[in-house]
């Protein structure tokens, strides 16, 4: 792997960046450029080699995350798309599972789908669920489409036909049809971005695919252009949904792996540091300028998925929003960061998100056009943030700006002072998220007590200790470079990909060496994509069966061995049913619905920069007055710069920790040190009689 490396994380309002080479780790934060996001990428680099000292043609490779894919899909940004089914199927995407995700709420709406009805196409032809042809396809019915792409000015077109899973011939032919009459269009298979059974979710993912497809290749276009002039050479790697890194021909094929990268990248970055200090059970906090994301971690390992739900209608509500099928890192993720706004509801309560100031025009505090007020606005009016060093001191934050959006937006409606409405936002925000730490355990057969918080975004550690009190939680890491945390974690993912293939078997039935060839074939399509970003590195492999017990609605992933035989799948399977069911159910038969195939590179190696030796002493450090939840008045608080926390030295609260990208809050009751790898950690003071 190469050893000087850089990592950009776009968030909805900072763009993160990352440089590992010889001399450590350098990190820089600057605001996203929402019109044109490779702009901040761009300008972001350049400070970063110049702070280095870094020529652009020394980076040996860089790795790129983004939520444009996922921006687009909730603003509803994207293509112009149409989706070509077989015939007398064209409602299936709006169907749904014909089902209410609110069972009492008259006026719940789940998302309209990403095609409206007049382009849903049908085309004639029909397989079995076997793959077996039951009507060939009309390709006259296919040409007769042409004139209706052509009228509308679609951009991309989604595929999905019945059953193409198990055989993916007419979508093919489709397609053939259509690129040589529209060689400008973008086409999406569902046989090739969701080969798997059930269809309203194999089709949502497909027209989710190409919905983004043409805004995520433009992108990428015009930021190759940009590295290219700025003298960036090296080879460019996406981050997934998944955690892991693909290359940019997989990227633009399936540009809806890349949705929720930058979250993954900070579960990567947990995961590790889980690892480094020898904890079992941790939590990880991830809040930047738009959101706040949670992640369950045990045994170093994010808990993963292969189902998540973009643009939820209702933010804690499962089958509310667009579903996609795709390897995903299973975290809980809400409206809740710097740029959050506060408001007063109907029923004369704080209410906090999900709408956000973004980047542009930002809290009040920024001083950019911002009127209404932010999270970061609460945070600056309690004495958590320096209004001359914020984000590495790129610009200074307004506090009378924001003291009077406070008093406009919530104080004058409540009869709050600027200070007790910037406690009520901050308050609900922690409330927020405590609740959804504890829904996503439930959720997940976990609790989120007595875990390690590990808290990480530009904003995590001013709300890290307070959320560790509601969530009945001790200990709290603060990792090095924590207000870039998921571009750091970007450093340490593996290059790899997943293959999926639905092929329903009874288990009593199931061939083996049918199994061999169809893990070989899986294995070869993935090897092409992963060696285009780690070329010749030895490959690790992961099998898995999705099983349940005949009839059942749901199934369970279990790892394959290889090789295998029904005997082991069936010892697998039991086993790991009675580890999340507590029970097996004896003489029942047991069926497979899908096989995924993960290939991967072996992750980057990683060293954090070296731990500060500097020491000083109370005298040394500065004071602020920082606003105590507690006795609900302000006190006088140190503000001490990372750098001089050395191992071993501790700090008690109240306390500012402050470095260039973040600020870590040390309440009263807290007392700060450092590990040995140089992470900070809080840990509640015992008190006198207290059994903790």
């Amino acid at each position: 792997m190469p050893s000087i490396r850089l990592a950009v994380d776009i968030g909805g309002t900072f763009t993160d960046l990352a440089l590992t080479g010889p001399h450590g780790l350098f990190t820089d934060k600057v605001l996203t450029t929402p019109s044109a996001p490779e702009r901040g990428v761009l300008d972001g680099i350049a400070e970063l080699l110049s702070t280095s000292g870094l020529a652009a043609g020394d980076v040996e490779l860089l790795v790129h995350g983004t939520t444009l894919a996922t921006n687009a899909l909730i603003e509803r940004r994207g293509a112009r798309t149409a989706l070509i089914v077989t015939e007398g199927l064209r409602d299936s995407v709006e169907m749904a599972q014909e089902n209410r995700f609110a069972q009492y709420d008259i006026s719940s709406n789940r998302p309209e789908p990403l095609v409206p009805r007049y382009l849903r196409l049908p085309v004639t032809e029909r397989l079995n669920w076997r793959g077996e042809v039951l009507s060939a396809l009309d390709e006259d019915s296919v040409a007769a489409l042409l004139p209706v792409l052509r009228d509308n000015a679609v951009e991309a077109v989604a595929i999905g036909l019945i059953h193409a899973y198990a055989n993916p011939a007419h979508e093919q032919r489709v397609a053939e049809i259509l690129a040589a009459e529209l060689p400008e269009l973008y086409i999406s298979l569902s046989s090739e971005v969701c080969p798997e059974i059930r269809e309203y979710e194999r089709q949502s993912t497909t027209c989710a695919n190409a919905y983004v497809q043409p805004l995520m290749a433009h992108y990428l276009s015009e930021l190759s252009v940009g590295l290219k002039q700025l003298g960036l050479n090296c080879p460019m790697l996406m981050m997934s949904s998944g955690g892991t890194l693909m290359g940019l021909d997989a990227a633009q094929r399936f540009p809806i792996r890349l949705v929720e990268s930058g979250p993954a990248g900070g579960a990567i970055l947990a995961a590790q540091i889980a690892a480094d200090e020898q904890l079992d059970s941790v939590v990880s906090f991830d809040m930047g300028g738009t959101t706040a994301k949670i992640c369950l971690i045990d045994n170093a390992t994010p808990l993963t998925s292969r189902s998540f739900e973009v643009a939820r209608a209702y933010r804690f509500m499962r089958g509310s929003g667009l579903p996609v099928r795709i390897p995903v890192i299973e975290m809980v993720e809400i409206g809740a960061g710097g740029g959050s706004l506060g408001s007063v509801d109907a029923l004369g309560r704080i209410a906090v998100g999900p709408q956000s100031a973004g980047s542009e025009p930002g809290p009040a505090s920024y001083a950019r056009g911002g009127m209404h007020a932010a999270v970061t606005d609460a945070d600056l009016t309690l004495g958590k943030l320096d209004p001359n060093n914020f984000a590495g001191g790129r610009f200074k934050l307004d506090a009378a700006a924001a003291g009077a959006a406070l008093d406009r937006d919530l104080g004058q409606a409540l009869g709050l002072s600027s200070a007790e409405a910037a406690f009520g936002i901050a308050e609900v925000v922690e409330e927020n998220m405590a609740s959804a730490a504890r829904m996503h355990a439930v959720e997940w057969g976990q609790d989120v007590r007595g875990r390690v918080l590990i808290a990480f975004g530009g904003a995590a550690p001013l709300h890290a200790a307070r959320l560790a009190q509601k969530l009945d939680i001790n200990h709290v890491l603060i990792p090095k470079g924590a207000g870039v945390g998921s571009a750091i974690g970007f450093l340490r993912a593996p290059v790899a990909y997943e293959v999926v293939r639905s092929r329903y078997a009874r288990l009593s039935e199931l061939a083996t060496d049918t199994l061999t060839t169809l893990f070989a074939d899986m294995r070869a399509e993935a090897e092409v994509l992963v060696r285009s970003g780690a070329g010749d590195a030895q490959l690790t492999e992961q099998r898995l069966a999705y099983m349940r017990y005949l009839g059942q609605g749901h199934e369970i992933p279990v790892t394959v061995a290889s090789p295998t035989s029904t005997a082991e799948l069936r010892d697998a399977f039991e086993s790991a049913y009675a580890a999340l069911f507590g029970r097996t159910i004896d003489g029942l038969e047991v069926e497979i619905l899908s096989w995924t195939l993960a290939l991967a590179a072996p992750a980057a190696a990683m060293d954090w920069p070296n731990v500060s030796t500097t020491t000083a002493t109370p005298a040394d450090f500065g004071e602020r007055l920082l606003f105590d939840h507690v006795s609900g008045k302000f006190d006088a608080a140190l503000t001490v710069p990372r750098a001089y926390i050395a191992a071993g030295n501790s700090i008690t609260g109240p306390a500012l920790i402050e470095e260039d990208q973040t600020t870590t809050v040390v309440p009263s009751g807290f007392v700060a040190t450092v590990t040995a790898e140089g992470h900070l950690s809080l840990q509640i003071q015992p008190q006198a009689g207290d059994e903790r």
